[in-house]
C-alpha cells in the first residue's frame, strides 16, 4: 500500500506542475525547479530507514548530482531556439547530460577513489 501511495503522490505532483506551467510559465518553472522529487525521495527514504545519517548522506549525493544535470537545462533551450524538433532536442540534451555525468563520475573518482 505504501508503494502505491508513493506512486500516486509523485504522479499528482508531476501532473500538477505540468498544469501550472500551462497556466503560468513562471509558476510552472518555479514549481519544477523546486527539488520536489528530491524532497519526496528523501522523505520516503527517511520514513523507511529512520536514519538521519543516511538521509543526510543521500541529500549530499543528490546535491552533487545537480551539477551535471545543469547541462540538460542549458542545452535543451539552446537546441529548441535553433529550431530543433522537441524530440530531437530532448534526446540530444539527454545525451549531453549523460556525457556530463560520465565525465563527472570520472572526476569524482579522482577525488573519491573506491
Amino acid at each position: 500500500m505504501q508503494y502505491f501511495i508513493k506512486i500516486i503522490v509523485t504522479a499528482l505532483l508531476v501532473v500538477g506542475i505540468s498544469e501550472a506551467g500551462k497556466r503560468n510559465q513562471y509558476a510552472g518553472a518555479v514549481l519544477a525547479a523546486l527539488p520536489i522529487t528530491s524532497i519526496l525521495a528523501l522523505t520516503w527514504f527517511f520514513y523507511e530507514t529512520g536514519s538521519k545519517e543516511k538521509t543526510a548522506q543521500l541529500a549530499g549525493e543528490i546535491m552533487l548530482m545537480v551539477l551535471p544535470s545543469l547541462a540538460f537545462f542549458i542545452s535543451l533551450p539552446i537546441l529548441l531556439k535553433k529550431d530543433w524538433s522537441y524530440p530531437a532536442a530532448l534526446v540530444a540534451s539527454s545525451g549531453v547530460t549523460f556525457g556530463c555525468y560520465v565525465m563527472f563520475f570520472k572526476i569524482l573518482s579522482v577525488f573519491r577513489p573506491g
